[in-house]
């Protein structure tokens, strides 16, 4: 089957293939989001940290389908006092569901759950056998990042550009070229005012690379 995505704004990806996906929920209270917490219907969700911007419509969506919460250890203990069913992981760790292997991968920023700490924060390597996708959660970039791109070989990256909280369009270019994916899709950026940014910069930018750059309109689905 092929794997189709969809942004949501902000951090927030569906990817569908063999399974539903989705990775960082954020509708309520997102300015972009043109879709509702009710309309999504995944099989599992993907939680890079625990921020407000990334965690904020997991336990919703969770309890409405019985979808598990796949995050951090820490993060996972304070979601099961909200009776939210998770899958505990680190960096390192890989877990397969539904025939998808999903690892857990480093990411250099901060996380906390309602004021709590909430373990490490992380990006994730989907792969559904069709194509692999690396979902960096809120970082920098890092030169590990080229071991990330050697062992596991990603084809598309996902890459937050905003800057402030996260790397910044310059950053995410020396990301890719870190990574070396032929694809990448730039994220959280111009939800606040603190994250401006230019996407078709960093699309210019990365040009010279031979990386492709994909900016999806916020709610519409494309295949990879």
């Amino acid at each position: 089957m092929k794997t189709e995505i969809t942004w949501h704004g902000h951090a927030g990806f569906s990817i569908k293939g063999s399974s539903d996906i989705l990775i960082d929920p954020f509708f309520s209270g997102n300015p972009f989001a043109r879709e509702t917490a009710e309309d999504m219907k995944p099989d599992i969700i993907l939680l890079t940290h625990g921020h407000f911007d990334h965690a904020g419509d997991a336990v919703k969506i969770s309890k409405k389908n019985g979808s598990p919460v796949l995050c951090s250890f820490e993060l996972s203990e304070l979601l099961k006092k909200e009776d939210v069913k998770t899958i505990d992981i680190n960096p390192g760790g890989t877990v397969d569901f539904m025939g998808v292997k999903i690892t857990a991968v480093p990411a250099i920023h901060s996380s906390s759950y309602n004021g709590l700490y909430a373990g490490e924060a992380m990006g994730f390597i989907v792969d559904n056998r069709d194509i692999k996708i690396y979902h960096t959660g809120d970082t920098t970039y890092f030169k590990d990042m080229e071991l990330i791109g050697k062992l596991h070989e990603p084809d598309v990256a996902m890459l937050p550009i905003g800057g402030h909280y996260t790397m910044d369009v310059d950053g995410a270019v020396e990301a890719i070229k870190l990574l070396g994916v032929r694809k990448a899709i730039p994220m959280h950026y111009n939800t606040f005012p603190p994250i401006q940014a230019d996407a078709m910069e960093f699309k210019r930018k990365v040009a010279s690379a031979g990386t492709e750059v994909i900016i999806p309109e916020i709610g519409e689905s494309f295949p990879l």
